[in-house]
């Protein structure tokens, strides 16, 4: 195994046909070695679908290093060996099972909650580069580890990076309205508030923008649900990049709603960046 590669899971659907043609097109922007994985219950069945993988990306990146892999057992279980290591894995949404199919339901969140690189889920119709621009779902100030790979993300693909950091109003008890027209305690405690929230962006990406001054950041500040305002968001984005902030359930591990959501509904493809539990 090379130290940087990226891995793709298939199974010979044309969900996972699309998740091929988008981690050989990273792995070409990357410039390493693109390893193909298939998870099966019998590895004599893997032979046609790994050659025809091969094929394809060899027709569209001819100078792209292919290396496959069969495996028998379970896609999630597979995967997650797999992405150790890996630059990034790369796995489709839907099918009729394998992996294609296993980002149905639950089991998305068991594979993005395990991982240890980070996961692209290929969602949407639109072309691997068709120069959107890369979206990162800001969760917090710490969230360093996410905003880096956004910040490489749209440097690679040489497109701008936006920046979307939600926040909740918190309640403010009721009060009479002042005597003399001026700004109440509780006015002006929102508005502190309000500073106070669109300042987090600017501080916890400030470092960033001066390590990557070729990535021009466009950073907004919405007073939403995080989980509405980023989905509605990847509507005009090529990829969306959020933190997986694994947590752990009696049923296994889960994700927060942000992550949740957009594995399931997204318009674009959803980076998932693995953060310290």
């Amino acid at each position: 195994m090379t130290l940087h590669h990226v891995v793709v899971g298939v199974d010979g659907s044309l969900i996972s046909v699309r998740a091929l043609d988008w981690a050989a097109d990273e792995a070409s922007r990357r410039g390493v070695e693109l390893v193909v994985v298939y998870a099966v219950p019998d590895s004599d069945e893997a032979g046609p679908v790994l050659a025809s993988a091969v094929t394809r990306v060899g027709a569209r990146h001819p100078e792209l290093p292919v290396v496959t892999r069969d495996a028998v057992g379970g896609p999630v279980r597979t995967l997650v060996r797999e992405s150790e290591g890996a630059d990034l894995t790369v796995v489709g949404t839907r099918g009729m099972g394998g992996v294609a199919g296993l980002l149905f339901g639950s089991v998305s969140l068991r594979l993005a909650a395990q991982v240890h690189s980070p996961l692209l889920v290929v969602r949407g119709d639109h072309p691997c580069d068709d120069g959107r621009p890369v979206l990162l779902g800001l969760d917090g100030d710490n969230d360093e580890d996410t905003a880096l790979y956004a910040f490489q993300e749209a440097e690679r693909r040489g497109v701008p990076l936006r920046v979307l950091h939600s926040w909740t109003q918190r309640y403010v008890t009721p009060e009479l309205p002042p005597l003399v027209p001026a700004a109440s305690p509780g006015q002006e405690q929102l508005a502190r508030q309000g500073r106070a929230e669109n300042s987090v962006p600017r501080f916890a990406l400030a470092r960033l923008s001066d390590r990557h001054p070729g990535v021009q950041v466009e950073s907004r500040t919405v007073r939403t649900g995080p989980a509405h305002a980023v989905l509605e968001a990847t509507r005009e984005c090529a990829v969306v990049v959020v933190g997986a902030h694994g947590r752990t359930h009696r049923f296994g591990p889960r994700l927060g709603p942000v992550a949740d959501t957009l594995l399931h509904r997204s318009h674009c493809p959803v980076a998932v960046v693995p953060t310290a539990k």
